[in-house]
């Protein structure tokens, strides 16, 4: 039997092949980790309730009434204290995260799309919405705005579209949840909307969130407060990150030092947040899912707390686990951003770069990927 492949068949296998690639390659710019007593701490994590080794002195964790919780730094990836941190729940928005490690070095920014009505099929019935419109050209940048500030699912559904379909994307998702080591994420829906057996955790969404924080775009539009997206009409409208916490909307104090990342609400998930702060040299990415009381501002007040805590005990508490994967070390080289995050350690130097193999690779790969969607889209694609 001879099985024949068409050229577009070709040039997708192609595409995603090197798509997958572009998405792990940072991954060869790293250091290796010895976990040393960090890898005996971390079966902490799997541990039920809270988690914390105070030294004489520390200040007193907090305790919040979310389900599951947690506080690392994130240039080290020691984790401060934690509750329930591998607790299966369902994430909402906060999985988008995941979605736009996967998507984000796939499609460049200035790529402009005239959205089909068949991309915005099989929205699901209350999900948040940006105002994406068919037959309405967007830039890819426009949609990022919209899955970030306004938790998009139509700008998601888009995105994913472009990138190689709904299944596929969570497919991609699920695979670099793995490669984190983010064993607990079960991606069903890649705009976070509730579907069964989907489920991440506290543990998991700080993995995402500090690997976001070390990708250039990302940090950019996860702690963007507003922005002008594409009307209807072919005028704007202005937008405002849904992040309480960041923009200090809706009577909620705006936390000094705050670098954003993303909120989530759903009925069966209830109030998600992974959120991030820098102060005093300090990064800390923090966690909370699903508080039992104080209302839906709850998320951020405990988030707030437990920001306020992680920066006092600093220094002061031993760690309980690691983000860090056992097989990736800590990131360092051109995704690791300096400016937001210091290097774990002097021996992560920040000029360190990927083989020129790997660069020849990606370049190459950024070509097929661009030649796959010019042949997926055709005319409605062009560049800006």
């Amino acid at each position: 039997m001879t099985i024949g492949f068409t050229s577009r068949t070709v040039v997708s296998a192609c595409a995603l092949c090197t798509a997958s690639l572009l998405v792990s390659a940072p991954t060869v710019a790293i250091a290796g980790v010895d976990p040393g007593p960090r890898a005996t701490a971390g079966a902490l994590l799997y541990r039920p309730g809270t988690q914390v080794r105070p030294r004489p002195g520390a200040p007193e964790v907090p305790d919040p009434s979310a389900l599951s919780w947690l506080v690392a730094d994130a240039g080290t990836g020691d984790v401060l204290a934690a509750h329930d941190a591998h607790r299966p729940l369902p994430p909402a928005s906060t999985l988008k995260t995941l979605f736009a490690l996967t998507v984000l070095p796939t499609l460049p920014a200035g790529i402009r799309h005239r959205v089909r009505e068949r991309e915005l099929a099989g929205i699901g019935p209350g999900s948040s919405l940006v105002g994406v419109a068919e037959d309405r050209s967007y830039r890819v940048s426009d949609l990022w705005n919209g899955v970030f500030l306004s938790s998009g699912n139509d700008a998601v559904r888009v995105l994913a579209a472009l990138s190689g379909g709904w299944r596929a994307t969570a497919e991609r998702m699920q695979a670099k949840a793995r490669a984190l080591g983010a064993r607990d994420t079960r991606v069903k829906s890649p705009d976070g909307y509730d579907a069964p057996g989907q489920v991440s955790s506290a543990f998991d969404l700080a993995v995402f969130g500090r690997a976001g924080l070390r990708n250039h775009d990302f940090a950019r539009y996860c702690g963007r407060r507003e922005a002008l997206f594409p009307a209807r009409d072919g005028g704007t409208y202005g937008i405002v990150n849904t992040n309480r916490l960041l923009t200090g909307q809706d009577g909620v104090e705006p936390y000094d030092g705050l670098l954003g990342i993303k909120n989530g609400y759903t009925s069966n998930a209830g109030n998600t947040l992974v959120t991030a702060a820098h102060r005093d040299g300090h990064t800390l990415v923090v966690t909370v899912m699903n508080p039992r009381s104080g209302g839906g501002h709850a998320v951020y007040e405990e988030a707030r707390t437990l920001l306020d805590w992680g920066f006092e005990a600093t220094g002061q508490v031993d760690p309980v686990g690691t983000l860090n994967h056992p097989h990736a070390g800590q990131l360092s080289g051109p995704q690791a951003d300096t400016a937001t995050i210091p290097p774990a350690r002097p021996g992560n130097s920040p000029t360190h770069h990927p083989s020129w193999p790997i660069v020849a690779a990606a370049l190459a790969g950024a070509a097929s990927v661009s030649l796959y969607l010019r042949l997926r889209w055709g005319p409605a694609l062009t560049h800006e």
